[in-house]
């Protein structure tokens, strides 16, 4: 018989959420700041920083959907506050680090459009979409879940 985890901390899903916030918060001001609008410079011959808006969702899609998106983000955000104890106790560690990167890219992204009307993206490796802080905690929180969900040791009953 396996015992239930316990609940994680909330703390440390809202500490993490908010160093995400605030990494993708202050990069995107320091773009808006310093590289004007359609701007590119190179860093590395694979890496440049462009500063380009999108009204889409990830990697460019959808565009000009930033209501429907913005809809979308909130229910996504309601999900996973509903059910961030299941995700944790199905998916341990990998699941409380994937719902505190997920929330707080969600929650970047959502700061853009509210603001903005979109989203500032600016790291650009020219074989994939540009894309921003938020995004990548996103995708990041996507796979730890993943991993942790994939990982899991099932109870056997």
């Amino acid at each position: 018989m396996t015992l239930p985890r316990k609940t994680p901390p909330l703390w440390r899903i809202i500490v993490l959420a908010t160093i995400v916030i605030l990494l993708d918060w202050f990069s995107k001001r320091w773009v808006l700041r310093t590289l004007p609008l359609g701007d590119s410079h190179r860093l590395q011959p694979f890496f440049y920083l462009t500063h380009v808006h999108n009204t889409g969702a990830a990697f460019g899609m959808f565009q000009g959907n930033n209501h429907a998106l913005f809809i979308l983000a909130l229910m996504i955000l309601g999900f996973l506050f509903y059910s961030a104890r299941g995700l944790y106790e199905e998916a341990g560690r990998w699941g409380e680090v994937g719902v505190a990167l997920v929330l707080g890219g969600a929650i970047g992204n959502l700061i853009d459009r509210l603001q903005f009307g979109h989203v500032i993206d600016f790291l650009d490796f020219r074989v994939w979409p540009v894309f921003n802080v938020a995004d990548s905690a996103i995708t990041m929180g996507a796979l730890s879940l993943a991993v942790g969900l994939l990982t899991a040791k099932k109870d056997p009953r």
